[in-house]
Formats: C-alpha cells, sequence, structure tokens
C-alpha cells in the first residue's frame, strides 16, 4: 500500500499526474480541489462556505478541509493506497493527516513537490482556463493572488515532511512524460 501526497503549487501539474499515477499504481485519487468544486456546484452546505474562501483567492479554512478529505477516505475503505492533491495545505492539516493515518494503522509514505517556476505556472494556469471555464483561472490577478497565497501558507508544509525525511522535490518541467518519469522513480523507492 501507498500513500502519497502529491504536492505544488496551483498549476504545476499535479491533477495531471495524479491521474496517470493512479492507474499506474491502482491507487484511489482524492483532489481536495475538486471535491470542494462538486460541492460548490451542488450548492451543498460546504460549499457555499467554502466558495467564499476560494472565490476570495483564500484557503478554505483548516476544520473545513479536514473533514471533507476524512469524509472522501472513508468512501473508500478497500483502497490499495492514496494519492491526495491539495492536501495537506497547512501544517495543522499535515498533523491532523498522521494522527488519521495512525489510527488506520497506515502512514504517509511521501510528499512528492512539482517545483515550476512561477511565471510558467501563470501561463499554464490561464491555457487551463480558457478550456476548464474556471473563473479563478482566468484572472491574472486571482492567478497572482492564489500563489502568493501558496508560497505566505501553504510552501511550509513542505518543512513539515522535510522532518520526516518524506519530502522528495521534482521538477515540473517538461513533457507529461518526462514530468510521470521522474515521479515513478520516486514512488518506486517508497
Amino acid at each position: 500500500m501507498k500513500n502519497i501526497l502529491l504536492f505544488g503549487p496551483p498549476g504545476a501539474g499535479k491533477g495531471t499526474q495524479a491521474g496517470i499515477l493512479k492507474d499506474m499504481y491502482q491507487l484511489e485519487h482524492i483532489s481536495t480541489g475538486d471535491a470542494f468544486r462538486r460541492h460548490i456546484k451542488n450548492e451543498t452546505k460546504l460549499g457555499k462556505k467554502a466558495k467564499e474562501y476560494i472565490d476570495a483567492g483564500k484557503l478554505v479554512p483548516d476544520d473545513l478541509t479536514i473533514d471533507l478529505l476524512f469524509h472522501e477516505l472513508e468512501k473508500h475503505p478497500n483502497a490499495n493506497g492514496f494519492i491526495l492533491d491539495g492536501f495537506p495545505r497547512t501544517v495543522k492539516q499535515a498533523e491532523a493527516l498522521d494522527e488519521y493515518m495512525e489510527k488506520r494503522n497506515d502512514d504517509i509514505d511521501g510528499m512528492l513537490a512539482l517545483e515550476v517556476p512561477e511565471d510558467l505556472l501563470v501561463e499554464r494556469i490561464k491555457n487551463r482556463g480558457k478550456t476548464s471555464g474556471r473563473c479563478d483561472d482566468q484572472d491574472e490577478e486571482m492567478i497572482k493572488r492564489r500563489l502568493k497565497v501558496y508560497h505566505d501558507k501553504t510552501e511550509i508544509v513542505k518543512n513539515y515532511y522535510q522532518k520526516h525525511n518524506k519530502y522528495f522535490g521534482i521538477d515540473g518541467v517538461g513533457t507529461i512524460e518526462e514530468i510521470t518519469a521522474r515521479l515513478k522513480e520516486i514512488v518506486d523507492k517508497l
């Protein structure tokens, strides 16, 4: 069983790579961003709360995000492992995840972080916005706010995993296949 955190700023390619690794290793892919978008689309109570934060380019509060993730994990009791995309985004979330995994007699094997220069991230997100229809991918100021929030609030989570020798920085520039090969090399060693 492998439990992997796919980490990186918006536009780094986490969703694309998670889909590939999911099939390659027969893992469940859980994206907190996708789950929040589902809740927003369905106008659930959680979705309405999350939308306020997302529309402002802010992180959804820890408690809401943790509850959402644990609910998603519980949907897959027989999973061969997980790829978590977009979680954890704070140290509090990382600690909550460790406690949750310990109760399941399991562990996080590693955080694989896609590292991409900021100018390329903005370009990727704007291109994605042309096809996704997501308004947060079309406004350059909102994109820059999201990247700032990532650098200010989320990037520090890598220190948490570095202290536990579970952080692996991966060059996120190149073709999808090249990036997948770099990720696979690490996952095979976990």
